[in-house]
């Protein structure tokens, strides 16, 4: 037999800079080379592609976003009425949706129903219709929370007088704000907005809001990086999978509560509640992937993406070198299980700000530390180790902060850049629930999904056409 197939065959996925970059580490292998047009084959894509890559601007960008997305400390600072948080709520009949803007007869179901749970929990109609007419004849604004520096899980509906975490990076002084987590079964991020609902989010505005900012003035500012870190090494990637770092907020929370003087029913209440919900930390991880990358906005020339976002329809990412502009395709369908019952034709499509974790480079990019979240989106303990591993070829670096026992205490993938996305054909990958079409019958499985790659075509043609006229191609 001819030695040369004795070998091992490494397969490389190879696109401008990937050929190179593979090559170089599959040295003594033979290699299998997979190649396709970068860019979906868009020749003038392509040629932008090629304009962006190795460009000493676009490098040198990069590397200050991605140090001010790594230099960033969110950090737990208080609870607020949104109104208080957010002023434009304090302006306006605004409510915030999840993912990038859509007109409300575009909407997904559950986003359409959960906002009129939220116009009916703020007063500001009587019933369903009355709800929908208010929107319907542009009384009641509509933007993504995206927009406010907040960020909400599902629909991500969050309306004035609903209570938000509020997280500051201290190492810029901004601040990102994302509502709290209502437990499973009938909630309003699925859209259901019947009574039950209703009486619950009134009693976390009265009730839990109240007791949680107490808690947080008498522990203090809360570090949220050494938190999700050490969530990390204790099996959770602080998307999907959040058992571990809600215990270790509950241990710094009930030894505060137990110090706030509250009545002991409404202490019983509270304490049931978040002790409950395996998914409470959810919120807090999400406002804190926010927070870093806010800081890694506004980069010129950056082609490192800052938001991945979804709302049922559309997904949406931007890029810290276009700042606010959005760039959106068809959000892909989940693979995943299903609970029984349901199945594909049940589903709505890909929903929810929770994807900020995986631009943050956690939840799917570190599902290496979570093998047990295979039996809840599906897959193989081997296939969430792959997917972090994969991911490593699509960014500009990794956090030392987010380590991964599973690979050696490597650092998490991080700072998705956009060229490596178009040119290498590798999608972030992203751990999510699945939500029914229909708004109010809930969560009705969980699954891997990707970013679709028309995103990232245009961003990166976008950003091309940033760069000074004699280096566009």
């Amino acid at each position: 037999m001819n030695p040369l197939f004795q070998q091992p065959l490494k397969v490389v996925n190879a696109g401008l800079t990937g050929f190179a970059d593979n090559l170089q580490q599959a040295q003594g292998d033979v290699v299998a080379l997979h190649w396709q047009p970068p860019a979906l084959g868009n020749v003038q894509a392509g040629l932008d592609l090629a304009a962006l890559t190795r460009h000493p601007l676009v490098e040198q960008a990069n590397q200050i976003a991605f140090e001010r997305y790594l230099s960033a400390q969110p950090v737990l600072v208080d609870v607020m009425s949104a109104s208080e948080a957010i002023p434009a709520m304090a302006q306006r009949k605004l409510i915030l949706h999840s993912g990038p803007p859509i007109a409300w007869p575009d909407m997904c179901g559950p986003v359409k129903g959960a906002i009129v749970g939220a116009i009916l929990f703020e007063g500001w109609a009587s019933d369903h219709q009355a709800a929908e007419r208010l929107v319907t004849e542009g009384q009641i604004a509509l933007e993504p929370c995206h927009h406010h520096q907040a960020v909400g899980p599902m629909a991500g509906i969050i309306s004035p007088s609903m209570p938000v975490w509020v997280i500051e990076n201290k190492t810029n002084g901004q601040r990102a704000f994302s509502n709290f987590n209502e437990g499973l079964g009938k909630v309003l991020r699925f859209g259901a907005n019947n009574e039950e609902v209703l009486q619950r989010l009134q009693w976390m505005r009265q009730e839990l809001a109240p007791a949680l900012k107490a808690a947080v003035r008498q522990m203090g500012e809360l570090e949220l990086k050494p938190l999700m870190a050490q969530a990390l090494h204790m099996g959770d990637e602080v998307h999907n999978r959040n058992s571990a770092a809600t215990g270790l907020l509950i241990k710094r929370l009930v030894p505060a509560l137990l110090t706030c003087n509250l009545p002991l029913e409404a202490l019983q209440r509270v304490v049931a509640f978040i002790t409950g919900n395996d998914h409470f930390f959810l919120n807090l991880s999400m406002a804190a992937c926010k927070a870093m990358m806010d800081a890694a906005t506004g980069v010129p020339y950056s082609s490192m993406v800052t938001v991945m976002a979804r709302n049922g329809v559309n997904f949406g990412i931007r890029l810290s070198g276009t700042g606010d502009r959005w760039f959106q395709a068809p959000a892909n369908a989940v693979e995943g299980l299903f609970f029984p019952g349901y199945g594909v034709d049940d589903a709505a499509a890909d929903l929810g700000d929770s994807a900020i974790t995986e631009t943050a480079g956690v939840g799917g990019f570190a599902m290496a530390s979570s093998p047990a979240i295979v039996k809840f989106v599906g897959g193989t303990p081997a296939d969430a180790t792959n997917n972090s591993r994969r991911m490593q070829f699509i960014t500009l670096g990794a956090n030392p902060a987010f380590t991964l026992p599973a690979l050696n205490f490597a650092p998490t993938a991080a700072g998705i850049d956009a060229r490596k996305v178009a040119d290498r054909q590798i999608l972030p990958v992203i751990n999510t629930g699945i939500a029914h079409k229909q708004a109010g019958v809930g969560q009705i499985g969980a699954g891997i999904t990707t970013a679709p790659m028309p995103c990232f075509v245009e961003a990166i043609q976008a950003l091309a056409q940033s760069l000074p006229a004699g280096d566009r191609v």
